[in-house]
């Protein structure tokens, strides 16, 4: 049983069901702040090592320092990037290695499960189904499983395991939002649901594209809108009052002006459309402020 858990600003871990789990286990979570690596060593070390020992020698690394003359011509010779499936064996091989055959001198000569085998303290194993419900989360919700599985959030969510269930009680744990865990009111899990009518991946590597493109036009329209907003005014040898650069007419002017006004969602909402209903009763509003309030819905 841990008496103190840092959490590297994992929402998982950090969830409502976690923290109440912690808490009814009295065992202290701290949430450790963002950019702070000197409070979790360990972690970081490993994540240096691996990035050092392993990462930095597949093609395609990153992080790699870039020659200061671009190459005339591509390097032909350089390998294609690893493959999903291919970088995951290459990390299991590693933490294989580092874990059954590394020996860091810290542990004298031994390696990190040849350690962990060799430490006394007593372990308790507590079956998976046990834990599960430690990792996901409830809003409190009652929903019936129907013909289209379960409704979350606009979603519909559906699992083989569903045929013949329509109609009956259900209470959804969602943990990621491609697939939601379903449980009975009593709380027994009765399998998991995957998100109905999901994008093709063409779709999603479409959407993708879209979006950085979007995401480019918006940064270089706020890198206009910044430079435009600079005010620049022309060198003095004089006590003179300061003369402006970047003449604009009085037409360009009112044109902007217009174009902002346009594209302002508050004011294109109408916000005196329909004016405000007077405060409650109970409320500490001034006289002449619930009177003046009364008056304008009239």
């Amino acid at each position: 049983m841990p008496e103190h858990v840092r959490v590297d600003r994992g929402r998982d871990f950090l969830s409502r069901t976690v923290l109440g789990a912690f808490g009814v286990l009295d065992v202290k979570a701290e949430d450790l702040p963002a950019y702070s690596p000197h409070l979790k060593g360990t972690v970081e070390n490993l994540n240096r090592c691996a990035d050092r020992m392993l990462f930095a020698v597949l093609p395609g690394y990153t992080f790699a320092p870039k020659p200061r003359r671009a190459k005339k011509k591509p390097d032909t010779d350089e390998p294609p990037p690893l493959t999903f499936e291919e970088f995951t064996t290459e990390v299991l091989d590693w933490a294989r290695w580092w874990n059954a055959e590394h020996r860091p001198a810290g542990l004298a000569g031994q390696t990190p499960v040849e350690a962990w085998s060799a430490d006394p303290t007593p372990l308790s194993d507590i079956p998976e189904a046990a834990l599960w419900g430690l990792m996901v989360e409830d809003d409190g919700r009652v929903r019936k499983v129907t013909s289209h599985g379960v409704r979350w959030q606009g979603r519909d969510y559906v699992g083989a395991w569903m045929a013949g269930q329509a109609g009956r009680s259900a209470r959804h744990m969602p943990h990621h939002d491609h697939e939601i865990e379903v449980c009975d009111p009593a709380g027994r899990h009765l399998g998991t649901a995957h998100l109905a009518d999901a994008a093709t991946p063409e779709q999603l590597d479409a959407l993708r594209r879209t979006r950085t493109e979007r995401a480019r036009r918006l940064r270089e329209e706020a890198k206009k809108a910044e430079a435009l907003r600079r005010q620049r005014f022309a060198p003095a040898t004089a006590p003179t009052p300061a003369q402006r650069l970047g003449a604009v007419t009085a037409a360009e002017a009112d044109q902007e002006l217009t174009t902002a006004a346009d594209s302002d969602m508050a004011a294109l909402g109408l916000p005196d459309l329909i004016p405000p209903a007077p405060p409650p009763d109970d409320w500490n509003t001034p006289a002449f402020l619930r009177h003046a309030a009364r008056e304008e819905t009239r």
